[in-house]
């Protein structure tokens, strides 16, 4: 059975689609068998992959919508041995289209059971906003929800809010839903604030901060315009090596 993290925050700019690219891409180098679902709009993460977003015929919009099987919609790179059901602009149709479909809360989570036998690894990145396809997203969030949190001081505000929904979405939908852990993201340790936000996020979510801290990174911001993560684009960076961290600290806590 493959564990299904979604990495969620609806403060855009924090690093959750780097962290999904670059998370998947250093678990695969570690021999897991992973995919990648990009249920963003802005597809993100596809073009991290280097796909262009404008050439997906189909992807994740038509495995909510129960149109294909999800297996024939996801698109295969050799090179990084990593798997992608892509996004598209038209996804963004989505949450109107869903609003009147039966069970539309678990659209993604229904769509994905068939996966479940073909990955160790399934990574959903989800829209920087709390609407219909992050409900989606947490909703499939069979293992628990991972938190990128940029280290500075408004993201601290839009993390109360996250921990309100995630409270709510526990509370009327899914009450096994978890917080896996919170990464912290966008680190400079010469700033007093850095380590200010991290001590709160500390304190916020005790003994599920991940140990490994992701610092602030030309090298992480210059990947994706490449399609490519930290591991092809700079493996020896201190960008690389801190993703390289975090994916064997998840393995650890896993127990593979």
């Amino acid at each position: 059975m493959a564990r299904i993290y979604t990495l969620v925050n609806q403060k855009g700019g924090v690093g959750k689609t780097t962290t999904a690219i670059n998370l998947g891409a250093y678990l695969s180098q570690h021999g897991q068998r992973v995919l990648i679902v990009d249920i963003d709009p802005q597809s993100n993460a596809t073009s991290c992959l280097g796909i262009d977003k404008h050439s997906v015929e189909k992807g994740s919009y038509q495995a909510l919508l129960g149109e294909y099987p999800p297996a024939s919609l996801i698109l295969k790179n050799e090179r990084l041995d990593l798997s992608l059901l892509p996004s598209s602009p038209s996804l963004a149709g989505a949450e109107i289209e869903l609003v009147d479909q039966t069970e539309r809360n678990t659209r993604l989570r229904n769509a994905l059971t068939a996966l479940n036998g073909d990955f160790d690894y399934i990574l959903l990145d989800c829209p920087p906003s709390l609407g219909l396809l992050t409900i989606n997203g947490l909703m499939a969030a069979q293992d628990g929800v991972i938190i990128p949190v940029q280290c500075e001081y408004l993201a601290l505000e839009g993390l109360g809010q996250l921990t309100q929904t995630i409270h709510q979405v526990r509370s009327a939908l899914y009450p096994d839903l978890r917080v896996r852990g919170v990464v912290l993201t966008m680190f400079d340790s010469r700033t007093n604030l850095a380590n200010d936000v991290v001590s709160e996020v500390n304190n916020h979510f005790p003994k599920q901060v991940f140990k490994a801290v992701i610092p602030r990174s030309i090298r992480l911001a210059e990947a994706p315009s490449y399609g490519l993560p930290i591991s092809e684009y700079a493996p020896n960076s201190v960008g690389a090596k801190a993703y390289d961290a975090l994916a064997k600290e998840l393995m650890e806590g896993d127990k593979i």
